[in-house]
């Protein structure tokens, strides 16, 4: 009777732990077998727990080649993190190791004095301008999503010269997804691109210039990523030849690079929605840094919940005739707020879809009043209903009810513009809108509840 195998190690507080010894021991050997049987996600949790000096150290004891595996398995802001932490030479040896579009992001997002310092630790003339480079394209343009991995040849080349040079050469484009060939002339300008197909089945005395579809269609390393992302949804192209100012071939942008651009900025937005500002945040970023940055999101609104506070300080003695507003008020608040907060959902993705523009307010107005009749009238008589059956009083319904209403049309026509208002003026709407938002529902409901029921004031008491 065999004997079943032991299970694999799975418990991550062990795995740490034994890395930890590892790197105590300076065992490289062991080191490397803890991280290689670890799958991404591990090796990301247990990185995050290693503190500054085991981080650098564990660096330094792995194979430079094996570092820059760690680093581009880890998140952006870890991968960032560790290299800020690294001596400069030997973060600038490994990103040399990374695939070119990924050390242009990570050099991109680190502080500028620390990527001066990798940079200048470079011994390779062209590497470290291609990185310069690289790293000034926008993140979310096509310069900053592409790939460097491109497969080119001149345009006099024939069809047995092509063959013959990946033959020979067979092993640099084994990890290349080569479905076209991109032909250019002698100052690299980008000339036409070259099917496979059509290559394989030429005659070998052909120039690839015979063979090719001249003139096709490209992007420049500026294009935006909502650009980017309608030139894919319109062709059903994998990817697209970038080429810079003068025409020249820089590299492919590819769906899936755009895909998971538009999948990271959905979710930049929904961070920035809920505050966290500056930058994605981790656990394992210093204290300091931390609480500097949500205070920055927190301290504003203070003032922005201040002002709102005004509103019932100014109806006081209301407020304490009817006592029974106290309860509501939350209410047609929150509900008001929610109905805000969707009419400004919609408004951010039409945005992001390029369906309406800054100038199209007046559309957006329109629509947002009428559904905000709608549903406020329907909101309002089912509150007003319950405050009038609970505390026993018609007119408190009709006060509650007829504010709930009123405050329903008020957020959502808001909650539609504020958007399309920040957007003109270049201010991230994913960012600001919910402040405002929140601070003008919470004003207006806590003004019309106190208002109308100051107007009824003989028929509540």
């Amino acid at each position: 009777m065999t004997e079943a195998p032991l299970p694999k190690e799975t418990d991550l507080p062990a795995r740490w732990k034994r890395l930890v010894e590892a790197i105590e021991a300076s065992d490289a050997g062991a080191a490397h077998d803890i991280l290689a049987s670890a799958t991404v996600d591990d090796q990301r949790r247990i990185v995050s727990q290693l503190n500054l000096d085991r981080r650098e150290r564990l660096c330094r004891l792995l194979p430079v080649d094996e570092t820059a595996d760690l680093i581009e398995n880890l998140a952006e802001p870890q991968a960032v993190e560790m290299l800020e932490e690294m001596q400069a030479d030997l973060a600038a040896d490994v990103l040399e190791e990374l695939p070119a579009d990924v050390s242009g992001d990570l050099l991109r997002e680190l502080n500028d004095r620390s990527s001066e310092a990798i940079l200048s630790e470079i011994d390779d003339a062209d590497e470290s301008m291609d990185l310069r480079e690289r790293a000034g394209y926008a993140r979310d343009s096509a310069g900053g999503l592409m790939s460097d991995q491109v497969v080119s040849f001149p345009q006099d080349a024939t069809v047995a010269d092509v063959l013959a040079e990946l033959g020979n050469n067979a092993g640099n484009y084994s990890d290349d997804e080569v479905q076209y060939f991109y032909v250019t002339d002698h100052s690299m300008q980008l000339t036409g691109v070259l099917a496979l197909r059509n290559l394989v089945l030429g005659r070998r005395d052909l120039c690839i210039s015979e063979l090719m579809i001249p003139s096709p269609v490209c992007t420049r390393v500026d294009t935006e990523l909502e650009e980017l992302q309608d030139l894919f949804e319109n062709r059903n192209y994998l990817a697209f030849p970038v080429v810079d100012e003068n025409g020249r071939l820089k590299g492919i942008v590819s769906r899936a690079a755009v895909n998971e651009a538009l999948s990271e900025t959905q979710t930049d937005d929904y961070l920035k929605s809920r505050g966290i500002v500056g930058g994605e945040e981790l656990r394992s970023m210093p204290l300091i840094e931390r609480c500097s940055r949500r205070l920055a999101w927190l301290g504003p609104n203070i003032l922005l919940n201040l002002l709102a506070a005004s509103i019932i300080a100014s109806y006081e003695d209301t407020l304490q005739s009817v006592i029974a507003l106290a309860v509501f008020l939350p209410m047609v608040s929150d509900m008001s707020g929610c109905s805000g907060n969707q009419a400004g959902a919609v408004t951010i993705r039409e945005l992001t879809l390029g369906i309406i523009q800054p100038r199209d307010y007046l559309r957006v107005f329109l629509k947002e009043v009428w559904l905000g009749m709608n549903n406020g009238m329907v909101l309002g008589f089912v509150l007003g209903a319950i405050a009038a059956v609970w505390k026993g009083s018609v007119f408190l319904g009709l006060v509650i009810g007829g504010a709930l209403m009123l405050n329903t049309i008020f957020s959502v026509t808001v909650g539609g513009l504020v958007p399309l208002l920040l957007k003109r003026f270049k201010v991230d709407p994913a960012l600001a809108s919910g402040p405002i938002l929140t601070t003008c529902t919470d004003m207006s409901g806590f003004f019309l509840v106190l208002s109308l029921a100051n107007l009824a004031m003989t028929h509540l008491v």
